[in-house]
């Protein structure tokens, strides 16, 4: 099917720098890559590459920003108001922030401007109500003449490495936090999806936020992100990414006993049972693989469906798919963008072949759709007839793919749903109350959408279970990993003569 959602001709945006000290500067060594429009296929612009140098010379800086006066002694009135007019600058900035996100990744502007950006700045209003409330406790004692107490104290420097499906609003969920708590932090955001965690460096300078307390690192991986977790002075690593990745970040980690915060793969199942509002699942169903391109850590990858409705299910599922065909990111009406690089469309073409070649029903889409002949657009893809040994269901595609198993009985359909590494979010639909509670607590998953999928809020902790990883951002227990407890006692005895 084709699309009337032309191509149109991207706005212009700066080239990439390094921000550190509150300022930009080059590469100590002069590197630089291309960053490239995954709708086009062509060059964007070109941004600097941090080396381990350069990692040196952030690290310093904020390690340097955390013991200053003007940060550390910064009241908790005084950091909450920064917080919040981050989010304001976010908020004032959001048409540019938001071509910066869907130029660099690919994802349709309507989601980066009415939901990534509008998040990112939430994300750092929430976080803002939180400063004035971290607070330790006085404890009773066995012991004594004793006065206890605590402090909840932030780390020191944080490195925050991120990766390109939602640049900005994964950089938010780890920034904000370690913000409120007082710590410093330098983050890495991905190679191909630098641009909009530079401008948010500019919008908290712009909001007062002291020089060096946010230092932002682009670059690969492989140099700047290995040296960011090997150096001695990083207290704690927050981490989202492949579960690949983040298993190499824990071993190197472990030499120098820092603190790590792993939010890695998923291959989420979603269930649909025979009770449920079917247009409702099917609709939720949609829109839990082709949102985001289906580059969502949490993507409902695995369809789940009573045999009964499976039939229905399925046809319903290929007409919304037809309906969902790539388009030019940057136009208002486009619903599926451009996957973010060549390689990872040939990645996920590779998995809709070995679909077919496993057994598996191609229902809808399984081609490359470019639009006006150019981009790396996959077309919504259906499976159907898959079972829960085939490929398809058992690895992290990261693409708009969908593999639908059939069920017969809720344990059946539990069974299979656990039968993964994986175990970052799940969703079931029911009209049953009782089943809805019951299967949301047996299902291995952070977190459990019933009657919904994809749905966030800052308030709520996100976070894996299994080898979809540890730790959670969001919500009040993201805040509790970018702090440390210290116990003081005070002896309160007489002095004797």
């Amino acid at each position: 099917m084709s699309t009337d959602v032309t191509t149109s001709t991207p706005p212009a945006v700066r080239p990439g720098r390094l921000w550190i000290g509150g300022a930009y500067v080059d590469a100590q060594d002069g590197a630089t890559f291309t960053i490239i429009n995954p709708a086009l296929g062509e060059p964007l612009t070109t941004c600097a590459a941090a080396g381990a140098a350069d990692v040196d010379r952030a690290v310093a800086v904020a390690k340097a920003a955390f013991v200053d006066p003007a940060w550390a002694r910064m009241t908790p009135l005084d950091r909450q108001r920064i917080l919040w007019n981050i989010g304001e600058r976010i908020l004032a900035r959001v048409d540019e922030i938001a071509a910066a996100e869907t130029l660099c990744n690919g994802k349709p502007i309507f989601e980066s401007k009415y939901i990534d950006v509008p998040d990112a700045a939430k994300c750092f209003q929430y976080y803002a109500g939180w400063v004035t409330k971290i607070a330790g406790q006085t404890l009773p004692l066995s012991t004594g003449p004793f006065l206890n107490y605590t402090r909840r104290e932030p780390l020191g420097v944080v490195g925050a490495i991120v990766a390109w499906n939602f640049p900005l609003l994964l950089a938010s969920w780890k920034v904000a936090p370690a913000l409120a708590a007082g710590n410093t932090v330098v983050l890495k955001p991905a190679e191909f999806t630098p641009l909009s965690a530079l401008l948010l460096a500019e919008c908290a300078k712009e909001a007062g936020l002291p020089d060096g307390v946010l230092n932002v690192l682009p670059g690969k991986g492989s140099i700047a992100g290995q040296a960011l977790v090997e150096h001695p002075d990083v207290a704690k690593i927050a981490f989202t990414g492949s579960t690949a990745v983040g298993q190499g970040i824990v071993k190197t980690a472990a030499d120098t006993v820092k603190k790590v915060q792993m939010e890695l793969g998923g291959k989420s199942a979603n269930l649909i049972f025979a009770d449920s509002d079917i247009d409702a699942a099917v609709r939720g169903a949609a829109n839990g693989i082709f949102y985001g391109k289906g580059e969502v850590c949490a993507a409902g990858s695995r369809l789940l469906v009573e045999r009964s409705v499976y039939d229905t299910v399925i046809a319903k599922l290929k007409e919304r798919a037809e309906k969902t065909p790539p388009g030019d990111p940057m136009h208002p009406k486009t619903r599926l963008g451009a996957l973010v690089r060549e390689v990872q469309m040939e990645k996920v073409l590779g998995y809709i072949a070995q679909g077919k070649s496993e057994g598996a029903r191609l229902v809808a889409g399984g081609e490359r759709q470019p639009v006006n002949g150019k981009g790396y657009f996959v077309q919504a893809t259906v499976f159907a007839d898959v079972t829960n040994a085939m490929t398809i269901a058992r690895e992290e595609i990261f693409g708009p793919v969908l593999a639908v198993i059939p069920f017969d009985t809720e344990d059946e359909a539990v069974a299979i749903a656990n039968d993964s590494v994986l175990g970052l979010a799940a969703g079931l639909w029911t009209k049953d109350l009782k089943r809805g509670h019951r299967v949301a607590h047996r299902l291995e998953a952070g977190t459990v959408w019933v009657n919904a999928f994809n749905r966030y809020d800052t308030a709520t902790p996100f976070g894996g279970y299994k080898q979809s990883g540890f730790g959670r951002d969001m919500g009040p227990e993201a805040l509790d990993g970018y702090l440390q407890t210290k116990s003081i006692w005070i002896d309160l005895s007489e002095d004797k003569a």
